[in-house]
């Protein structure tokens, strides 16, 4: 089956490889299974900005959102994190398995400086499949901005 992420990816024209694992439980658990490195593993976070407005957040695995630093960046005094419902309707894709690429919504997307430069394995639209791509290239091909915007998990 090829999921609505890999046919957006593919449809970019950016290199990249799908990569089929068994169902994990963490992100070290997906680091291990995809034989990465914890850092780049990047996990898609999506953040409310406000009513039905999103952005997705691509944070490397030892790391986590910084909300001031994200805050002061977008500008604004209040972010939250969606329920895993509400994640869904809005993405289209389970928790586990959120990717920008194929989203319902092309919502805006916010890489960590730190993906950078760097290979990195993101969610593939479905259990136990990950997408390795450039970080650099899949940012431009989504239209989206480094900042620093995590700290140390």
């Amino acid at each position: 089956m090829t999921s609505a992420a890999i046919i957006a990816v593919n449809g970019t024209g950016i290199g990249y490889e799908v990569v089929r694992h068994g169902r994990v439980s963490s992100v070290a658990e997906a680091a291990e299974a995809l034989g990465v490195e914890l850092r780049d593993l990047v996990k898609t976070l999506v953040v409310r900005r406000g009513p039905d407005e999103y952005l997705f957040v691509l944070v490397p695995g030892d790391r986590s959102i910084s909300w001031p630093k994200l805050r002061a960046l977008l500008g604004v005094n209040r972010l939250s994190m969606p329920d895993a419902g509400t994640a869904k309707e809005v993405t289209g894709y389970e928790r586990g398995t959120i990717t920008p690429f194929g989203s319902a919504t092309a919502w805006p997307v916010i890489a960590d400086e730190r993906t950078r430069g760097r290979t990195i394995s993101l969610g593939g639209g479905e259990h136990g499949v990950g997408l390795r791509v450039g970080a650099d290239d899949a940012v431009t091909a989504l239209g989206g901005t480094f900042a620093d915007v995590t700290d140390p998990a």
